[in-house]
């Protein structure tokens, strides 16, 4: 019986490592990435190449908006904050925090 698993995969380093120990395991992978219109397109752009070069067998990139949560720099016109000070971080919630986010993603690939 063949093992299948399916990753959620950002095209990041810590989805990029799971994909990796899952095909290691032998599993064939069903790699799922996200377009929740982010405005730095280069994480879907990546986990594209990513699948492609690690020999996925198939690539799912499933669109939403998660414009109307808003109040994130991830998919707002909110800046993101540079330079702060040590002593500034980790206060308060960060601005690229975007509310529910992984939660929605579990929900849809289990869909």
């Amino acid at each position: 019986m063949e093992k299948t698993a399916v990753v959620l995969f950002s095209g990041g380093i810590d989805s990029t490592t799971t994909l990796a120990i899952a095909q290691q395991e032998g599993y064939t992978c069903c790699a799922v990435s996200f377009d929740y219109e982010q405005r730095h397109r280069y994480e879907l752009q990546a986990a594209r190449m990513l699948a492609k070069n690690m020999g996925v067998d198939r690539h799912v990139i499933i669109p939403f908006s998660l414009r109307s949560v808003g109040g994130s720099s991830l998919i707002d016109d909110i800046a993101v904050p540079k330079g702060r000070d040590e002593s500034e971080m980790g206060m308060d919630i960060p601005n690229t925090y975007v509310p529910a986010r992984n939660t929605i993603f579990l929900s849809l690939a289990l869909g």
